[in-house]
């Protein structure tokens, strides 16, 4: 028993993506609850991963004055996170599907909330950037794991509303970050910040071990819905294990992998930076500042969540739709941003500016759901591992640190303005996916069948 030989469709016929399917029908002796403990665990720790890493982001202003840093090292200071989880996610996200995904978790979780913990006690820059070097190496594959485990439990008609979901707990932790990171920062000093997320990072952390093992994921696993072949009947995916390979030969994959990392630049960049801005073009204290952005934040993921929800809807027939969903979104963005930071400061900019925010990851849920959809479910971590690499360097890493070159040279609007210009790239990787989606279905169909 091997893979064919032969192309799919001299095997089997034409194949035809795979269609919505029904939740498997409840086994006895198995909670209905459990998979949503699981989801509200892995999102609890997603939510700490977030706010240990978008804390600083409520700090800038302190940081600057205190230690007389420029734009470029403050964003230096955030992007070498990103740039540790660009780096290792791939790695890191291969052990996990080898080595456990829960072990894992629970290390990597561990990890980023002691190196957090050193941030707070750090008296210089150089301190303060192997902290945060070692935030990265904690933060690294929990995005690509835990979405994974998340993925595991749950029937595929839902994947890109929990996708989204998921991915906005970023968000939503960068919003209680930012937003709690500055009041503590104003009240009791910013060093309290850092130890706050900390803290609650390793309470997390106990809690989801306690909870979530191996032996139950595998209990309450939904494995992937059989491949409709016409003129071949219905081909269950077998138990197999494909090749690491298998998630760079499929262009339409890295298609995605493409769209995901260039729609996530700019959110990035307003992830970054919208505390510094509302101080320095809106004339506000640091606390104000932080709690203004916050809200814009909070627009960015309740969009992810929102965005998600509405691609599964839209593709619940056909799952191509979900290409042009991430196109919408990021045309919306594209021109609601463009135009916003060309405006003064004022109500008509933030509401444009609200707008753009709202649909600036968008596109984050409906990427993920393409992934799991166009990938094994053998490496299914590595492949979403793959996409947050994309998504660290081309968008978490790169983002707020070309900005912050770019602010140094030519001010911080004018550096702002520039951003919403990546959709461009996104949009044009995603219309060339939706072109190679069906190629893409069909080598996915030779990776998951054994030849007769």
């Amino acid at each position: 028993m091997g893979l064919p030989t032969t192309s799919p469709e001299q095997s089997f016929g034409t194949i035809e993506p795979r269609p919505a399917t029904p939740d498997p029908a409840p086994t006895a002796g198995r909670s209905r609850i459990y998979p949503w403990v699981v989801a509200a665990l892995a999102f609890a720790l997603l939510l700490s991963d977030y706010m240990s890493r978008q804390v600083l982001s409520a700090v800038f202003p302190m940081l600057k004055s205190e230690w007389a840093l420029s734009d470029s090292q403050l964003a230096s200071l955030t992007s070498v996170v990103a740039l540790m989880v660009g780096l290792l996610t791939f790695p890191l996200s291969l052990l996990a599907d080898r080595w456990g995904r829960v072990k894992s978790i629970v290390l990597m979780a561990v990890i980023w909330s002691i190196a957090t913990l050193c941030c707070a006690v750090a008296s210089n820059y150089e301190q303060m950037l192997a902290a945060r070097f070692f935030v990265g190496v904690g933060e690294a594959a929990y995005g690509s794991v835990g979405i994974a485990v998340v993925l595991s439990v749950f029937s595929s008609r839902l994947h890109s509303s929990l996708s989204g979901a998921f991915m906005a707990g970023g968000s939503f932790g960068s919003v209680v970050g930012v937003s709690l990171g500055g009041v503590i920062a104003v009240n009791v000093g910013w060093r309290w910040s850092f130890t706050a997320m900390a803290v609650l990072g390793l309470i997390l952390v106990a809690l989801f071990r306690a909870v979530v093992t191996e032996s139950r994921l595998a209990r309450y696993a939904v494995h992937d819905a059989p491949i409709t072949v016409s003129g071949g009947g219905v081909r269950s995916a077998p138990v197999i294990r494909v090749p690491v390979s298998t998630l760079f030969t499929n262009p339409a994959v890295w298609c995605v992998y493409l769209a995901g990392g260039f729609q996530m630049f700019t959110a990035a960049v307003l992830l970054a930076w919208t505390p510094s801005f509302f101080n320095r073009y809106y004339d506000m204290p640091l606390d104000k500042a932080a709690g203004a952005a916050a809200l814009f934040v909070l627009l960015v993921g309740a969009g992810m969540v929102v965005c998600g929800m509405v691609t599964d809807r839209v593709s619940r027939t056909d799952p191509a739709r979900k290409w042009m969903t991430g196109v919408v979104f990021c045309v919306i963005a594209l021109l609601s941003l463009g135009i916003g930071f060309q405006l003064d400061a004022g109500a008509p900019q933030l509401i444009l500016l609200g707008i753009g925010a709202f649909f600036s990851a968008g596109c984050s849920g409906p990427t993920a759901a393409m992934v799991a959809g166009l990938t094994h479910e053998s490496v299914r971590s590595s492949a979403l591992g793959t996409l947050t690499i994309a998504n660290n360097v081309l968008g978490l890493a790169l983002g707020p640190f070309v900005i912050g070159i770019l602010a140094d040279r030519l001010g911080l609007i004018e550096s702002l303005q520039l951003a919403p210009l990546f959709y461009i790239a996104a949009i044009v990787a995603l219309l060339v996916g939706k072109r190679m989606y069906p190629a893409g279905m069909r080598k996915l169909a030779a990776q998951s069948t054994v030849s007769a």
